[in-house]
């Protein structure tokens, strides 16, 4: 049985494949998925009478999760919190990425913005004229080859922050020798057949959480290898107070709000005790890890993480799955480094072995700075390197532009919807004032500022971040020049941004 990801097939508005794109907007959105989607919807309720397209490459709308077909594929976010604050969530809080693009679908047709999005679209370049105070984005269709031109006055960069082409396999030396298949979960082939196979899964991340419990049961033995032990959250995937609210019939629009709130209060609550209380919350979650182990399972070295909680993502399992495969004997983790390949599967420096048939390498992604798109200021080539951020949206040097770059310790919407915010009240006030551009620029008071790289790693340091560190912008010591990852600060204030403060510059 060849076995296929849960995602349904990719769903595709004709007319929206062959619809001629605008020749000029007033704002060009770059991206379909969960950002894109959003910001669409927002500039139709809060900017109604602003033209607008979004550029999709891909044949239909998600991102993600339209991209992503692994078997089990299913966010690590709860939807309460990752959905929108105006779209209900009425499902269990850990969905699939069928039902996300269901609800992603929702959105769209609920609010007409079929008509806005232009799928097959890639974007070559974007070039921003000072004279003109617009940017200039040459496109290609995938499908026909045609090349396309629009023009815009704001660009809103929803594209996400990995390339969605390939993930990141390393270079181990021997993989050509491997007489099996390696595949790397991004990627997965319709015709990969695990059943009865030996499988080893390299990484221990969020995606092997999710495909080892997918495929354990068919394969003759699924085996996670990790270089280094990742911390879990195991719970059940149901939310009793949402439950309750149903029962005494409560509606959903008040059902998602105390759910969401809910869910933020309490994870506010852990984000801050991993900071303060970082072994008290590391031995609570080995408890849970050990509850679906048994108390005779060694958690050293396997679930035993050298780091304090948070320092990267914490995979949710959702009822456990994971750990019942473990525990059932259909799948094990082995905690070594790769030596190489062999014909027949990997030896480790250990100097254990490895039989495997197939090798699936979720080993991560590769980081992707605004969509790979050549941008340039006045035909100069920007260096988005060489930037400073204010607030993780916007780039010195860089006009009419927006980015939207989510959070690590909380869903990504939370911010794609705050950004939203923003970039509406931003366009409302240049509209007002008769501004055609702004850019952010470092003040006087900022002149002596350190400038640092965009992460902290002490604070937050996985490996795709690690590795395209010098990809990113600078940020500074100062709140506004940073990306501070803390949605619980900005919620607060990201409202109150002073559009009139001196670190945006506007033209007319």
């Amino acid at each position: 049985m060849t076995q296929l990801a849960e995602a349904d097939a990719p769903r595709v508005d004709p007319s929206a494949t062959a619809r001629s794109c605008p020749e000029h907007v007033d704002v060009l959105i770059v991206g379909a998925g969960i950002s894109g989607i959003g910001g669409a919807y927002h500039l139709t309720t809060q900017c109604p009478g602003t033209s607008f397209a979004v550029l999709e490459t891909q044949d239909s709308f998600g991102g993600t999760w339209l991209t992503h077909r692994y078997p089990g594929i299913r966010s690590d976010s709860d939807l309460y919190t990752f959905g929108y604050r105006f779209k209900p969530w009425t499902g269990k809080p850990i969905a699939t990425a069928a039902e996300i693009r269901e609800y992603l679908g929702e959105v769209i047709d609920d609010n007409d913005l079929d008509r806005h999005i232009h799928y097959r679209h890639r974007i070559v370049s974007a070039d921003w004229s000072s004279a003109e105070k617009r940017w200039t984005i040459a496109a290609e269709r995938t499908d026909t080859g045609e090349a396309v031109r629009v023009t815009a006055d704001f660009l809103w960069m929803c594209q996400g922050y990995y390339r969605h082409s390939e993930g990141y396999t390393p270079d181990w030396e021997g993989m050509a020798e491997f007489k099996g298949r390696i595949v790397h979960p991004q990627t997965w082939p319709d015709d990969l057949d695990t059943t009865g196979k030996k499988v080893v899964v390299i990484g221990s991340g969020a995606t092997a959480a999710t495909v080892v419990p997918a495929i354990a049961a068919g394969c003759e033995h699924v085996t996670v290898l990790q270089r280094s032990p990742t911390y879990f959250i195991p719970g059940r995937n149901k939310i009793e107070i949402a439950d309750t609210l149903r029962e005494l019939g409560i509606s959903e629009d008040w059902i998602h709000e105390i759910v969401r709130r809910k869910i933020l209060f309490d994870q506010a609550t852990f984000t801050r005790r991993s900071m303060t209380e970082p072994e008290a919350v590391k031995q609570e979650l080995l408890a849970g890890v050990r509850a679906h182990l048994g108390p005779d399972y060694d958690l050293d070295p396997h679930f035993m993480p050298s780091y304090r909680p948070w320092r990267q993502r914490i995979a949710f399992v959702p009822d456990g799955d994971l750990f019942k495969g473990i525990a059932s004997g259909k799948a094990s983790v082995v905690t070594d480094e790769i030596e190489r390949f062999t014909e027949t599967g990997i030896a480790l420096k250990s100097g254990q072995k490895l039989d495997a048939d197939i090798v699936v390498t979720a080993t991560g992604f590769n980081l992707n700075v605004l969509g790979d798109i050549a941008f340039s200021i006045d035909g100069e080539p920007l260096d988005f390197a060489e930037t400073v951020t204010y607030r993780g949206m916007m780039f010195t040097g860089v006009p009419n532009m927006v980015w939207v770059f989510g959070y690590f310790r909380a869903s990504w919407t939370l911010r794609a919807d705050l950004v939203a915010d923003f970039v509406c009240r931003l366009l409302g006030h240049m509209r007002r004032n008769g501004y055609r551009s702004v850019v952010p620029a470092l003040r006087p008071e900022d002149a002596a500022m350190e400038l640092l790289p965009w992460m902290d790693p002490e604070n937050f340091n996985p490996g795709y971040l690690m590795r395209g560190m010098n990809l990113l912008p600078k940020r500074g010591a100062k709140p506004e020049w940073q990306h501070s990852q803390d949605y619980w600060t900005e919620k607060d204030e990201l409202p109150k941004i002073d559009l009139g403060d001196a670190a945006f510059v506007y033209g007319r």
